[in-house]
């Protein structure tokens, strides 16, 4: 027996919103199926919320139907308690400012600066080798 295209926007629907935090995304949190979703994935777990994640991949539909319910036609997207806060970018905007956080109602996680890297002092030949021309 097939599901429908109503089927399908019923079965999200309940999702959003039974969810308090839901995740639409390529793949699952554990092995995310493209970066945005990585990332967005990878901001709740830094954040320590409780969330399900629906992998939109395994039928087209998923994502026709999720996207005519959010009008947002772009994965990730991530709900909270029913509402659309956006996908990869806005979230991780959000997560760096705090936003997510206090929308979530956790800490904000302290995190460590990113090693830079040093300078080198003097700067060296790039070693490549014209093979253009002969």
């Amino acid at each position: 027996m097939t599901t429908t295209n109503e089927e399908i926007r019923k079965f999200l629907e309940q999702a959003i919103g039974e969810n308090h935090v839901m995740l639409f995304m390529k793949g699952t949190p554990d092995a995310p199926r493209c970066g945005f979703s990585m990332r967005t994935s990878g901001c709740l777990n830094a954040l320590g919320v409780q969330y399900a994640a629906m992998d939109i991949l395994p039928d087209p539909r998923i994502r026709e139907e999720l996207s005519g319910i959010s009008n947002w036609p772009t994965i990730p997207q991530l709900f909270v308690d029913g509402q659309l806060v956006g996908g990869s970018d806005i979230v991780l905007e959000m997560f760096e400012s705090g936003e997510l956080a206090e929308l979530l109602g956790v800490e904000q996680p302290v995190l460590e600066p990113e090693p830079q890297a040093e300078a080198p002092t003097q700067s060296a030949p790039m070693g490549l080798e014209n093979r253009l021309s002969n």
